[in-house]
């Protein structure tokens, strides 16, 4: 369901523990590394006899591993031409070691300083295959001039070549996904062992191109001793949503219970609970103020109604709150927010649920645990204002932020946040028991400063009403006895399946949010076909 997803300092803690507590050689890791390459290679590119294959070394271990690949080429027959950035004499230890294997093999070297690179690149043919050595993921800060000027040139060729990126394109962040100011845009990246977690990210792709992580022989024991800190999710997740009982009744697919809706926000509530619905629920109940039972019925009549508050009320208030809470032991899930409102009644009508929700609700009604809850949309605007029913809230809840509701939850600035996700995210998660997700290109879902990522990239999901849906795909996941975490991401990776599917169908964006819950169960039959 995860593949580990390194930062390059956790990659580099794995290198050394294989070399150092398993006596791996260091030379050996090259070697295979570049043998990987040259796979992945040839996978993608097809026979590489009589390919002119231009190679860009950098003083560094990326260096070493442009070595070894130039003299595996040579031997397939390909026409191999490195330019490295050091003189040959500067470099150390197994670059070394590979840069006098390759010059001994018959590998054409041809030293490039990084004073006239760019001008000496712009003067070579044109390449059918151009190589990336110059960076590896150790790479931090801004990139010098003469190496932006160096990528700049090599991005010129490569726009007529087949451009590979040994582990990452140089000049891009191994952690945040970012160029720092500009990176190498390769075709193909292959990545060492594991895909770096900046590789992994959206921003990324534009740079990275199609990603294929190899083996390079590194011990399972040596990852194992030091998890990363990230996983990236995968399409095992959907095992979760396992084919539904010949017997089954609905009383046994899980009933979610949404609370949301007012006046003139009804339709977040109903999307939250089509949403719900079209993931499995087998009843969904929509808890409204009484005065707009009759808008949500019309709409509506797939969704039961538990109508609370005066006659002709249309907003939520606290008033509303005695008559809700004998009811919450029917439910198997809670989605708290959409529709709520943001006003000051539906604010203290929230601070008195979260208090009651989580301390007195096992108490009054004789049960050991509260059913597990969704924390969205306007509960969250009210969260971000009132940081201390953080603590009111049950452990057991999941938060399901967009990047907005995110920057203020956490006093910090929206370009902030953006510019490093995963950071802000483990931020939150350090502090705080309960599972979050992190919505936007690349959500992020983490608990206990674990997190996982849905690289999946689906602008169609930027569509109001889409997080609705969302947050009922999730408590449909959470009313089947799927645990917080897990249905979390099982609901992430459904709803951006989803996304995706749709751009074949709305290649220019279009649909609407009611579709992505309608491709929900579309999306599972192809892939149980597949």
């Amino acid at each position: 369901m995860f593949e580990p997803l390194p930062t390059p300092a956790e990659m580099a803690a794995w290198d050394q523990a294989a070399i150092k507590d398993y006596g791996l050689k260091a030379e050996l890791l090259m070697e295979n590394a570049g043998a990987c390459a040259q796979d992945a290679l040839e996978q993608a590119y097809g026979s590489l006899q009589g390919a002119r294959v231009l190679l860009l070394a950098g003083g560094g271990n990326n260096g070493g591993d442009a070595f070894v690949l130039a003299r595996r080429l040579l031997d397939l027959g390909a026409l191999p031409l490195v330019l490295h950035t050091k003189p040959k004499s500067a470099y150390k230890a197994e670059a070394a070691y590979h840069l006098d294997l390759a010059r001994r093999a018959g590998v054409e070297l041809a030293h490039l300083p990084l004073a006239r690179a760019a001008q000496i690149l712009d003067a070579q043919a044109q390449p059918d295959v151009l190589v990336d050595g110059l960076l590896g993921t150790g790479f931090k800060g801004e990139l010098a001039p003469e190496l932006a000027g160096l990528i700049n040139a090599a991005n010129r060729l490569g726009q007529k070549a087949f451009v590979l990126a040994l582990d990452i394109p140089s000049g891009l962040c191994g952690t945040t996904g970012l160029p720092k100011p500009v990176a190498v845009r390769a075709t193909l990246t292959v990545a060492f062992h594991a895909v770096k977690l900046g590789c992994a990210l959206p921003q990324a792709a534009p740079y990275v191109g199609e990603l294929a992580a190899r083996s390079i022989g590194l011990p399972l024991a040596a990852t194992q001793a030091a998890p990363a800190g990230q996983l990236l999710m995968t399409g095992d997740l959907l095992e979760l949503a396992k084919a539904p009982p010949a017997d089954l009744h609905k009383g046994k697919a899980g009933h979610v219970l949404v609370i949301g809706g007012s006046e003139g926000l009804t339709g977040a509530a109903q999307l939250c609970g089509l949403g719900a619905l079209r993931a499995g629920a087998g009843l969904v109940t929509l808890a409204c103020p009484r005065g707009v039972l009759p808008e949500i019925k019309a709409a509506m009549p797939d969704l039961m109604a538990l109508p609370l508050g005066p006659v002709c009320a249309k907003q939520w208030s606290p008033a509303c709150l005695e008559e809700l809470l004998p009811h919450l032991s029917r439910f198997d899930a809670v989605v708290l927010g959409p529709g709520l409102g943001r006003n000051a009644e539906a604010a203290a009508f929230l601070a008195q649920f979260a208090a009651a929700f989580a301390q007195n609700f096992s108490v009054d009604f004789g049960k050991a645990w509260a059913p597990p809850c969704i924390i969205d949309a306007d509960a969250l605007f009210h969260l971000a204002h009132s940081p201390k029913l953080m603590a009111e809230l049950p452990k057991n809840a999941v938060l399901t932020p967009h990047p907005g509701e995110m920057a203020r939850i956490l006093g910090m600035g929206m370009g902030e946040l953006q510019a490093d996700r995963p950071t802000a995210a483990r931020r939150f998660t350090q502090a705080h028991p309960q599972v979050l997700a992190l919505k936007g290109a690349g959500t992020l879902v983490g608990q206990n400063g674990l997190l996982h990522l849905c690289a999946i990239a689906a602008p169609n999901l930027a569509v109001g009403g889409s997080g609705d849906v969302l947050a009922g795909v999730m408590a449909a996941c959470l009313a089947r006895g799927i645990a917080p975490l897990a249905a979390a991401c099982l609901g992430v990776y459904w709803h951006a399946l989803c996304g995706a599917r749709l751009a074949c169908e709305f290649p220019g964006r279009g649909n609407l949010p009611t579709e992505i819950a309608h491709t929900l169960p579309l999306v599972l039959k192809e892939r149980t076909q597949c």
